[in-house]
């Protein structure tokens, strides 16, 4: 229990924390981090932690970056807050719509703020209806999104997720969200099955679903190029081109949700020009500022826009907005995150240290606890495996996975994620990495596993040796 004046102790007096068990946050508090610099981070008793995973995903350049943090301040010097709503704008908005325009994979894009992934993918439902009903097809309204996806919190974009912990007392999905299966070959693969065949039945699902639901009632199909929290899962190659071929037959729109893989960190600076997608919307957050402010952002193509406009006509006005979007604050400090992500070459610098941290990632396979590694970029998972020849899974599902996790974080002072795909840890460290520090990271990961392998071998959970 933590003592009671202190930070954690009146964190779990007063906060409610997303993601964990109540009852055990209240009981052991939580870490209260209270800087950081670079990769790493420190908590209140000032130990020092290598930051594994950005933060949630996000921290692209890292902790402590002046140049971004002086942005921030300049602009509120300038002009703290505004708002873009009723025939009303700011400048950082304006050019940050401009540069995000002309960036995307999307002709004549349209830009409209927000502050979190979460609350974009809601929105994106509320404007697929606004359109599809102001262009005289009422009954498209239904999404296609995927078990396992990850699309945010709110009642909308938790529907749009595939994780049943998230909809359980929730009372979701919401109507209109359908959920086909994941393109997870380790886990979702019949017996025999070749990743080609796989391939193939979940596009042969995708259209029958569509048939069954009916093709005039499907208006979108929502994933990440690359599944984050869900598993960091990568399609097979020709996935995506089998699935573009089946919506675009049927006039369905493919709605990308860049929330993670966008701003490099699959390599290439969106997740869709590494998976070979070609997107008729947008999401946007995290490392759009670093995360250090709020913010995202919803991109649509002209097509939507032109049917949203004609439902002005009809309606009056468009009857959406919020109070923080576009706030001149966060758009300027996106503003310099994009400035210093091409001043600096940050492409290159991925590219060029993404082939070590997908050399360690490879050799991790060989671990006798690793069943799967996956990555791409700087975007990466292992995979835990109670029996490697015999494919068998740990049970219950992700226990191992969560000591792994948190003997690296308590013992090995490493911070990473643990995924509800398996018994599955996750990377995603700040774009800013350098090889040193890759073989810092993975060198302590390793001891925890080597760790966790050897408490598990004494308690005769695996036999590897």
């Amino acid at each position: 229990m933590p003592q009671e004046n202190s930070a954690a102790g009146r964190d779990a007096r007063y906060m409610l924390h997303g993601y964990c068990d109540l009852a055990t946050n209240r009981k052991l508090g939580s870490s209260v981090i209270s800087g950081g610099e670079g990769i790493y981070v420190y908590d209140e008793n000032g130990t020092i932690y290598l930051e594994g995973a950005a933060g949630m995903w996000c921290t692209a350049f890292g902790f402590g970056e002046e140049e971004i943090i002086e942005a921030a301040v300049e602009q509120l010097y300038k002009l703290p807050y505004y708002h873009t709503l009723a025939y009303k704008s700011v400048n950082p908005a304006i050019d940050l719509a401009e540069k995000l325009s002309q960036i995307v994979p999307i002709d004549d894009a349209k830009v409209h703020f927000a502050l979190s992934g979460s609350e974009a993918n809601d929105f994106l439902i509320k404007f697929t209806r606004y359109y599809n009903n102001s262009i005289g097809r009422p009954e498209k309204k239904k999404i296609i999104s995927r078990i396992n996806g990850f699309h945010g919190a709110t009642i909308g974009a938790a529907s749009l997720s595939g994780i049943p912990v998230m909809h359980k007392a929730f009372d979701l999905p919401i109507n209109n969200i359908v959920h086909i299966t994941e393109p997870n070959w380790f886990h979702n693969a019949y017996p025999g099955e070749s990743i080609e065949e796989f391939t193939n039945r979940l596009t042969e699902e995708l259209a029958n679903v569509i048939m069954a639901e009916g093709p005039e009632t499907i208006a979108g199909f929502i994933a990440e190029p690359i599944t984050g929290a869900g598993g960091v899962i990568i399609p097979p190659e020709n996935y995506y081109p089998k699935i573009q071929e089946i919506l675009h037959k049927h006039d369905i729109m493919f709605f990308a949700d860049e929330v993670i893989c966008g701003f490099g960190r699959t390599g290439k600076m969106w997740g869709c020009e590494t998976m070979g997608i070609q997107p008729s919307t947008m999401t946007l957050a995290k490392s759009l500022t670093s995360a250090y402010q709020p913010l995202s952002a919803l991109i649509i193509n002209d097509q939507m826009y032109q049917g949203m406009e004609k439902g002005c006509d009809q309606i009056g006005f468009f009857g959406h907005g919020t109070t923080y979007g576009g706030h001149p604050v966060s758009c300027a400090v996106a503003l310099k995150v994009i400035e210093l992500f091409e001043r600096r070459n940050m492409l290159t610098h991925i590219q060029n240290v993404s082939i070590h941290f997908n050399d360690h990632i490879a050799k991790l396979k060989e671990h006798p606890l690793v069943g799967q590694v996956r990555s791409k970029g700087l975007l990466a998972a292992v995979e835990l495996i109670a029996d490697k020849k015999n494919k068998r899974f740990f049970e219950p599902m992700g226990s191992v996975a969560k000591r792994v996790k948190d003997c690296a974080e308590e013992t090995h002072k490493l911070i990473i994620r643990q995924v509800p795909c398996g018994d599955t840890c996750a990377f995603s460290p700040p774009l800013i990495i350098t090889e040193n520090e890759i073989d810092d990271m993975f060198g302590r990961f390793t001891l925890a596993l080597d760790q966790i392998t050897d408490e598990l071998t004494k308690e005769n959970l695996i036999n590897v040796y």
